[in-house]
């Protein structure tokens, strides 16, 4: 039931509001994967990033697309809880962990990556500022090195910190543009992981003129 509903929401609701009404630029879409596992980095100014990013996937790869998204924020209340964990498909994690003896909060998202599940993760931590870039938590680094057949790919938006900016609850029409980067493997350092990481998201962004790194 909640597989149908994720695809009549996509489809009714989520690729006309993207696809149309903001209509998406789509830069190099051919390095997207065609199947998992893998895990897509992105930069975060919006609500709307998620949705954007599972639109770049058909309707048939839906319930592969598995957000990572903080606990406290979208488990505050049953029906956001139900809403985003059944139709969206977010794997909730807590973004502090309480303490040494509390289990991994990657626990979810590492077995979603050995089942062949798409990850979609914001290294972020938070939405920041439109257009503006902020350093890249190094979380990312335990997935990959966990996992390091499994190809990252990083993306670039742009626009959608404009669209719906964080602390606003109306839609403003605005072009945006997503800028797809190449894999990128583990390769035993995590300054160079990230190092690689952080120069291709510089690259992506540098197509659309605005590399601002904070």
């Amino acid at each position: 039931m909640a597989r149908w509903l994720k695809i009549l929401f996509f489809a009714l609701i989520v690729r006309p509001l993207v696809l149309v009404i903001l209509g998406l630029n789509i830069r190099h879409r051919e390095r997207l994967i065609s199947h998992g596992p893998a895990i897509i980095v992105a930069n975060h100014n919006s609500h709307l990033d998620t949705l954007v990013l599972m639109s770049l996937f058909p309707l048939s790869q839906l319930h592969q697309l598995r957000p990572v998204a903080a606990f406290d924020y979208f488990m505050s209340n049953p029906f956001l809880a139900w809403f985003t964990t059944q139709v969206i498909g977010i794997i909730p994690i807590e973004r502090k962990r309480q303490s040494s003896t509390q289990s991994d909060p990657l626990a979810q998202v590492h077995e979603a990556l050995n089942n062949g599940d798409i990850i979609i993760i914001f290294p972020e931590g938070t939405r920041g500022e439109p257009e503006k870039i902020q350093r890249f938590k190094t979380g990312i680094v335990h997935l990959t090195k966990a996992h390091p057949t499994v190809p990252t790919i990083p993306i670039f938006l742009h626009g959608l910190g404009k669209v719906l900016p964080k602390g606003e609850g109306l839609l403003v029409p605005f072009f945006c543009d997503v800028f797809i980067g190449t894999s990128l493997y583990w390769q035993g350092e995590r300054k160079v992981f990230m190092g690689k990481l952080e120069q291709q998201m510089e690259t992506l962004a540098s197509e659309r003129g605005c590399s601002k790194w904070e």
